[in-house]
């Protein structure tokens, strides 16, 4: 694959990356000037069929997510692929999946909470609104165009950047961008029984997901990563701080 298909492939898959992780913010956002979003499908009759696509899509979900970060499987597939595209085609994937949520999510009956309150409406709209632009934020204090691919596909070096950074959201907590992400499926003034097993299925896959980073990162890293743990907590500032290490 020559540098042109390179680059064009890495440009591809960070506006499809983008795109997807977009059109997940506004579905979950429940946005009802929008003609799709979490609670616009009517809710069919079979239950047990929707909670069981809905398993299926979060299951395939995170196990590429899980399996396509593992240094392991980046061996395995740049032995087919040019390494500078390895984390262009997560990206792509990525964002296929993102849309999957969007067009696939199965409806499912039922209202955990509603407020009318506008006070409390304002608050918890502006809270997951403030939870995606700490995620946004968060990729550009760690390199958003590395974290997408577009940096090394651009420039055909597949290098991963092994400096490791603490500024400003990363002094706050360890995982910024997951914890953008928790706010912005759990802050909503509507809670429907669909967004409640998207949320509650995506925040599981979430502490799963890092416990084995974390491992990761303290093999990366060494002592360095241990002290960061025992300083700065994972995903809610102030609590719980990590386990203190020797």
């Amino acid at each position: 694959m020559n540098r042109l298909l390179v680059s064009l492939f890495g440009i591809f898959a960070y506006l499809v990356g983008l795109a997807g992780l977009t059109a997940f913010m506004l579905y979950l956002g429940g946005w009802s000037f929008l003609p799709l979003h979490i609670n616009s499908q009517p809710v069919g009759s079979a239950g047990t069929q929707a909670i069981l696509i809905n398993l299926f899509i979060i299951l395939l979900f995170g196990l590429h997510h899980s399996l396509a970060a593992r240094s392991s499987f980046k061996k395995k597939l740049t032995q087919i692929v040019p390494a500078a595209v390895e984390r262009s085609i997560y990206v792509l994937i990525s964002g296929l999946f993102m849309f999957a949520f969007c067009f696939y999510w199965q409806p499912i009956a039922g209202t955990v909470w509603h407020t009318d309150n506008q006070v409390a409406v304002i608050i918890l709209r502006a809270l997951h609104v403030f939870g995606w632009l700490i995620l946004v934020l968060a990729t550009f204090e760690i390199d958003h165009f590395h974290l997408m691919g577009l940096k090394q596909s651009l420039s055909m070096n597949p290098d991963e950047g092994h400096e490791f950074k603490e500024i400003f959201l990363y002094k706050m907590v360890r995982h910024p961008i997951q914890t953008g992400v928790l706010m912005g499926v759990w802050f909503t003034p509507f809670m429907s029984m669909t967004q409640l097993m998207l949320s509650v299925c995506m925040t599981v896959y979430i502490f799963i997901g890092l416990y084995f980073e974390e491992k990761s990162l303290v093999s990366r890293f060494g002592n360095v990563y241990v002290d960061y743990k025992n300083r700065v907590p994972a995903v809610i500032p102030f609590w719980p701080m990590g386990k203190k290490q020797d």
